[in-house]
């Protein structure tokens, strides 16, 4: 009976080590799953956090110049934009992105060849020259080669730009889905042109922050 009873122990131990491998096995599957999942992605990864870091990346760039050349409404200008930021950090940890991930210029966040960057303007050149905003007629196209993301500014829907003056009106088009908006610009950007939340969600595709073919038109 003693004999017995110890077969019966070791098997007893034995098909609780067995459970418990198979338990301890299967947390770390998961665990490794969840942690997978979990991990951020970056610019290069996701056409979602492209986006994301562009708009990082344009909003960053207007805080720069205007710190660089400061007039009466920067210090107004750059705490919008910083709030802005934050949002956009928000949005990109939201998205299972890398939180503060930058991409500085829309043709360079996106890929884009140099030759796409030089089709609207020399990169050395002057905004002014990229092109002259005054020189566009009304129905022309423009910024050509231009990628458009979103300012993450709430509001009615508008744009900012660095090559049109306040008052002008741009239509936007995404050439992925056909749709497309007409805004007027309200302010400065660092990008042709840059759509705030209201207008991007006319024209975006589910779940993209970048709109990579696009064609922008001065109508106004």
């Amino acid at each position: 009976m003693s004999r017995r009873r110890t077969l019966g122990t070791k098997k007893k131990v034995a098909l609780l080590v067995s459970a418990a491998a198979v338990a301890g096995g299967g947390a770390f599957v998961m665990a490794g799953t969840s942690n997978a999942a979990q991990s951020p992605q970056t610019a290069a990864e996701s056409t979602v956090c492209q986006g994301l870091a562009t708009a990082l990346g344009n909003n960053q760039r207007f805080i720069e110049g205007q710190r660089s050349a400061p007039d009466a409404q920067s210090a107004a200008r750059i705490a919008n934009r910083e709030a802005v930021i934050a949002q956009i950090k928000v949005q990109q940890e939201a998205s299972g992105c890398v939180v503060g991930e930058s991409a500085q210029g829309s043709q360079a966040a996106a890929g884009q060849p140099s030759q796409a960057a030089s089709a609207s303007a020399p990169a050395s050149a002057p905004a002014s020259q990229a092109p002259p905003a005054g020189n566009a007629a009304s129905g022309q196209q423009v910024c050509n080669g231009s990628t458009v993301t979103l300012s993450g500014e709430a509001g009615a829907p508008a744009a900012s730009s660095n090559q049109f003056p306040a008052g002008t009106k741009l239509k936007v088009t995404n050439l992925d889905n056909n749709k497309s908006t007409t805004v007027e610009v309200t302010s400065v950007s660092g990008s042709c042109a840059l759509l705030n939340n209201a207008a991007f969600e006319q024209v975006r595709e589910p779940g993209k922050f970048l709109i990579r073919r696009a064609l922008i038109e001065k109508v106004g």
